[in-house]
C-alpha cells in the first residue's frame, strides 16, 4: 500500500490565528453616521476574524485627543498603534500588514 502522507503539511490554522491574535491589534478610529467608517469596519472585522487577529473601534466623538488627531481622516486604521489608513480600507493590504 503506498504511503498516503501529504507531500506538503499545511500549517494550523489554528497555530496561525492564536500567532497573529498574539503579535497585532488593529484600531479602527470612527464616528457615526459616516458610511466610509461602516465600510471600514466591514473589512477589519472580516480580516481580523478570518486571522484571529484582537481589534477595537474607537469614537473620536467621545475622544477629544482622537478627533483632534484625525477628523479630517477617519476612518482611519491602526495596526498596533501606527497608523495604517485612512478613507478606504483594503483588505488585501490589511491582510499583508497582519501577516507579514
Amino acid at each position: 500500500m503506498a504511503d498516503m502522507s501529504p507531500l506538503f503539511r499545511r500549517k494550523n490554522p489554528e497555530a496561525a490565528s492564536a500567532e497573529h491574535s498574539e503579535q497585532h491589534l488593529v484600531t479602527l478610529i470612527r464616528k457615526p453616521g459616516c458610511h466610509l467608517c461602516d465600510d471600514a469596519q466591514t473589512v477589519v472585522a472580516k480580516v481580523c476574524a478570518d486571522l484571529g487577529v484582537p481589534w477595537e473601534a474607537k469614537d473620536i466623538t467621545q475622544d477629544r485627543r482622537l478627533h483632534d488627531q484625525y477628523w479630517e481622516q477617519i476612518p482611519v486604521v491602526l495596526v498596533d498603534g501606527r497608523q495604517h489608513t485612512f478613507w478606504r480600507v483594503n483588505e488585501d493590504r490589511l491582510r499583508r500588514a497582519l501577516t507579514e
